[in-house]
Formats: structure tokens, sequence, C-alpha cells
């Protein structure tokens, strides 16, 4: 798409009642680093990443989904954005400004069709990081995004005309219809998915490993250390990646990968990618089946967060 604005995900932004056990999950166990803490709010980066943070969590009596951030190429683009969006009646948060946070830049918020708080900057500064070494098994960046809407195809649409992004590939079930959509805002395969759920919540958050040496040292690290994993470790067939998912201290999903597919968009057509074939859920064969229960646990909680913009 020749007017995409979009460029990246930068960071997704939680709220935990238990923060000080989230905290410790998240650095102790999943791999990531405190660079940033204020009264019961803190920034984590990814060793890989030059994004500041990939995770800010947040200590609030209610669980819920603070916001999804991405990144814009530039001012311009940022502004470009939220007049098209205000244009189209979509509920702004914030109007584009200098941004306070760690890195500066410039930003503004916006409600999606769902109620989801979207953060969209340019001119963040980059963090300073380093190469992940053969064997280190902590994530290198944030991978994607997968968010759960009980209208999929209403959630598309409005990423689509409002953001640019474009489908990769649909997962679908001959007695359910569409499950899944992937989407896309540059050559990787899916920086977002959108699947079908009862109620709009976070379905899970992906992070990238160096390789498969790494990812299986992460996996069982958390294994080892008691953590439930409830899908895993497998390939899929979707965006070629593996997967092993587990659920952190509040209940919610996130994923080692790695070797997600790069497209070429000019020339890729999205697949229908029936999940009743096992081949397509994992081409290993290596995971546990995905039943009932592995999708009731990705439905997540509902999200008291939706059209309640986050207090920072």
């Amino acid at each position: 798409m020749t007017d995409r604005l979009i460029t990246h995900l930068r960071h997704v932004d939680l709220a935990v009642p238990d923060y000080a056990r989230q905290l410790e999950f998240y650095t102790t166990l999943w791999g990531l680093t405190p660079v940033a803490e204020d009264k019961d709010v803190v920034f984590l980066a990814a060793e890989g990443s030059p994004e500041q943070y990939v995770v800010r969590l947040r200590k609030d009596t209610d669980k819920r989904l603070d916001l999804i951030s991405y990144g814009a190429a530039s001012r311009d683009d940022v502004d470009t954005l939220a007049e098209r969006l205000g244009t189209a009646g979509v509920q702004l948060v914030s109007e584009p400004d200098r941004l306070q946070t760690a890195g500066g830049g410039y930003g503004f918020r916006f409600f999606d069709i769902d109620g989801r708080t979207i953060d969209i900057s340019a001119e963040v500064e980059n963090r300073v990081h380093r190469r992940i070494e053969e064997k280190e098994a902590i994530p290198v960046r944030l991978s994607h995004v997968v968010i759960n809407s009980p209208d999929v195809t209403r959630t598309q649409s409005f990423y689509e005309e409002h953001l640019g992004f474009a489908l990769s590939d649909t997962l679908i079930h001959p007695y359910v219809g569409e499950l899944m959509k992937f989407m896309r805002c540059n050559p990787q395969h899916h920086s977002l998915a959108i699947a079908k759920a009862p109620h709009t919540s976070v379905h899970h958050v992906s992070f990238e490993m160096r390789g498969l040496d790494e990812y299986l040292r992460g996996t069982g690290r958390l294994l080892r250390a008691g953590t439930r994993m409830i899908w895993g470790p497998g390939r899929h067939l979707a965006g070629d990646n593996t997967f092993s998912y587990f659920v952190d201290p509040h209940g919610n999903t996130v994923e080692y990968t790695t070797e997600l597919e790069l497209l070429d968009e000019d020339s890729w057509h999205p697949s229908l990618h029936d999940v009743s074939d096992p081949n397509v859920q994992d081409q290993w064969g290596t995971a546990n089946p995905f039943d009932e229960l592995v999708g009731q646990e990705t439905f997540n909680d509902p999200d008291p967060g939706c059209f309640v913009a986050p207090p920072l």
C-alpha cells in the first residue's frame, strides 16, 4: 500500500493488580530488562531491540490493556494520520504533541473500533541495544500482538481503512467460519492478528527469540520454573513461525517465537488455512492439540479498559 503510514509495532502496555508478581515474571523469567521505574509503573526493554521499551506494566485495581503502540516514519505522518482519523469520526484520545516518555518523540492516541487505546508516534530516540548472543535465551524484540474481537471482520476493516494494514492470511474452521486474521504493516507476516472471541481482550503478546536453540532454551527455562505452557512447542503454517504459549501470573498469554515469515508484499496473496488440518496449527506435530480448553485460555478476561483511556 503506497500511503501506509504505520511502520512497526513499538510496545504493549498492560495494567495489572499484582504489580510486584508481574514484574518478577517479566524480568526474572521472561527475560526483559527494566529501564525506568516510577511509582507503580515500570518500562521493560528487550535487549536486542532499539525501542525504548517493549512492555509497560502499571499497577491498577483492574487487569486491562492500557494501549498498543505503533511507529510512524515522521512527525508529518503522525499529523496526517491524526487528521485522517479525526475527519473519519474516529475518537481521538489526545492530539499530536511532544511525548514525555523515555526517548521523547511526537505522537497521539485514539480508540479503535473496539475501544482499545492505540498510540502512534515518531521521532522517538532509539535505545542503545546489543546483539543477542548464541544460547542467550532472552527476547530480541517484540514480534506481534494478537487481539480478541467479537466481530473480526469489522475490526479488520477498521485497521485496513484507517491505518493501512493489509491482510496476510486467514484461519478458518469448516463449522465456525473465520477464526483469525493476520494483518501486516510491513513485510513481516503479521504485526497484528485479530482473533474471534466472545469479548474484547488481549489474545497474546509475542516475543522474538534469536533462533531455534534460544527459543527452545527459553521454553525450557519457563517449564523448569513451573510456568504453565498452554500450547507448544510447535511451528505454525500461517507465518511459518515457532510457538510456545505461556500464561503470565494474571492470565495473559505470552509467546516465545522465532523465524516469522517475511513477505514480498508485491506478490503475496492471502490464503485460507483450515485449522481442522493439524498441519495448519503445528507443522512439526510436537505441540499438544489446540482444543476448546486452550481456546478458552486465549479468550482472556473481558477488558474493562475499552473506551477508557489509561491514566498515563
